[in-house]
């Protein structure tokens, strides 16, 4: 496949070589890439693990409840929504099979391991079966991304679990992966073959294409179509822009938002590949400031609105997604893998 970036993103490039050179010290994550970080995170910001012990962590929100609020986030493995405290110490069931509901498990989602050898006594892999993305319409009901339920269901005021859409042209979801929604109520997700056991190859594939569609006013079209394994999602904050993840080919891409919401010049904004840690680009959240804070190579990149590297986080384990939430939106919670880790910020997160 062939790369190319906007001049500011290769120089970001260049200028994030210095975060690959080496791990940083567990209590001290923040690489400061720019000056400007200081604006959004203090270079001493120390990282808290919240609860470990999950299978594959995803999909985390924050849900606004009275004075404070809890969390929700996907555990794919055990196909189940849990509902955290901040503080780690409450957890219970939101919904089990959140992603796959029929029996017969063992044909769905792509098997996944948890990062050990194979010669690991430690080893263990997993269908890949439950709930991905996670988010709240203006509504406040939970929108949910179902990966190996190939479909993009909501959670009504009443509890009622309802499809919202399982297709497009005729032809079933893959393996519905991130989504976000709109302010005029439209939702934008991602499908790839995730959901599938054979991924690409499988002989149940229904869309033939990895995408982002969009779902509006009860018709589900397609929007993005020129990138080969779509991920993440996120708007800028007046919605005039959406970008889009690059999943495994670990870049970032910029659309303009129309007015008929469809998305028009497709531009890359950064690309990732120089950094050798592991990590692919995959959920990504956006500051007020217009800043995009995106799961990528060795944890958490901070990337400014024209494709620029200002910093980078260092998470103990891979990292699946990111999310601002306490009632100042100046926390960013992070499932990666078996835990959700916390840190304070100096910018509030978009909702």
């Amino acid at each position: 496949m062939i790369r190319f970036c906007v001049p500011i993103a290769a120089i970001a490039l260049w200028v994030g070589g210095t975060a690959a050179q080496a791990d940083k010290p567990a209590d001290k994550p923040v690489t400061k890439l720019d000056p400007t970080l200081d604006e959004l995170i203090s270079p001493d910001a120390k990282m808290e693990e919240v609860r470990t012990g999950y299978g594959f962590t995803e999909g985390l929100v924050w849900v606004p409840q009275g004075r404070t609020g809890y969390l929700l986030l996907s555990d794919m493995p055990a196909n189940v929504i849990y509902k955290l405290s901040i503080d780690g110490k409450q957890q219970s069931v939101f919904l089990d099979r959140s992603g796959y509901t029929d029996r017969d498990i063992w044909r769905v989602g792509f098997m996944q391991t948890n990062g050990k050898a194979k010669d690991d006594p430690k080893y263990e892999e997993f269908p890949m079966i439950g709930s991905n993305g996670l988010t709240l319409d203006r509504q406040g009901r939970l929108v949910i991304a179902t990966w190996a339920g190939r479909s993009i269901g909501r959670i009504e005021h009443n509890g009622k679990r309802v499809t919202l859409t399982d297709g497009f042209e005729g032809k079933r979801f893959n393996g519905t992966n991130d989504l976000v929604v709109k302010k005029d109520g439209s939702i934008y997700f991602t499908d790839d073959t995730g959901g599938l056991r054979k991924r690409d190859d499988d002989p149940r594939r229904g869309v033939q294409f990895s995408g982002v569609f969009m779902w509006k006013d009860g018709k589900t079209s397609a929007v993005i179509r020129d990138i080969p394994h779509t991920n993440g999602l996120a708007f800028s904050p007046d919605e005039k822009i959406l970008y889009a993840n690059g999943s495994r080919d670990r870049f970032l891409r910029a659309y303009d938002v129309q007015p008929d919401g469809t998305l028009t010049n497709g531009r890359m904004l950064i690309d990732l590949n120089s950094d050798p840690r592991p990590g692919i680009t995959d959920g990504m959240k956006v500051d007020i400031k217009g800043n995009i804070w995106d799961s990528g190579p060795g944890g958490i990149w901070i990337i400014s609105p024209q494709g620029k590297a200002l910093g980078h986080i260092q998470v103990p384990e891979l990292v699946a997604n990111v999310a601002f939430g306490d009632p100042d939106y100046k926390t960013l919670y992070i499932p990666a893998r078996t835990s959700v880790y916390k840190l304070r910020v100096n910018v509030r997160g978009i909702p």
